[in-house]
């Protein structure tokens, strides 16, 4: 595993556990060349996931797409680092208990956003922006006032 901080390869697990959830393995790990501690996951991996994107073109599910359009979507909001790993972890396993070997961008849209609506509002509206291509400010407008009802 290599260092986030400095590149290095040599680390040592400080602290093991299972995650909330009991599906992965949260292990605190500390640099042995410049002492810094990180965070990993281990996960069992099992049959590869595909998403399907809107031109109906296939690729590999990757969980950091998620990560990154919520934490996109939370920028200077007091949401933590935490509360967003935790909500991918919560979409993440509802993806993977869904069965199916394939799910829809427009699934994992739609739990990224029920998600989002029940942590942040502003976070809910800046990802519903991008997610609904909102074309004008009706479209907009009518995204919130389905909020407000």
């Amino acid at each position: 595993m290599k260092c986030p901080y400095c590149g290095s390869e040599r680390s040592r697990v400080v602290d093991s556990r299972p995650t909330e959830e009991n599906n992965s393995i949260r292990r605190r790990r500390q640099c042995d060349d410049c002492g810094k501690r990180f965070t990993t996951y281990e996960k069992i991996e099992s049959e590869p996931m595909s998403v399907i994107k809107k031109d109906r073109t296939r690729q590999l599910y990757d969980r950091s797409k998620i990560e990154s359009g919520i934490i996109q979507s939370c920028h200077k909001l007091p949401i933590s680092r935490v509360q967003i790993e935790q909500i991918v972890d919560e979409i993440e396993g509802t993806i993977f208990n869904m069965g199916v070997r394939e799910v829809e961008t427009s699934v994992i849209g739609e739990l990224v956003m029920d998600k989002l609506k029940d942590l942040n509002d502003v976070a809910y509206v800046r990802f519903a922006a991008i997610y609904r291509e909102f074309k004008d400010l009706n479209t907009f407008m009518s995204e919130l006032k389905k909020m407000l009802k």
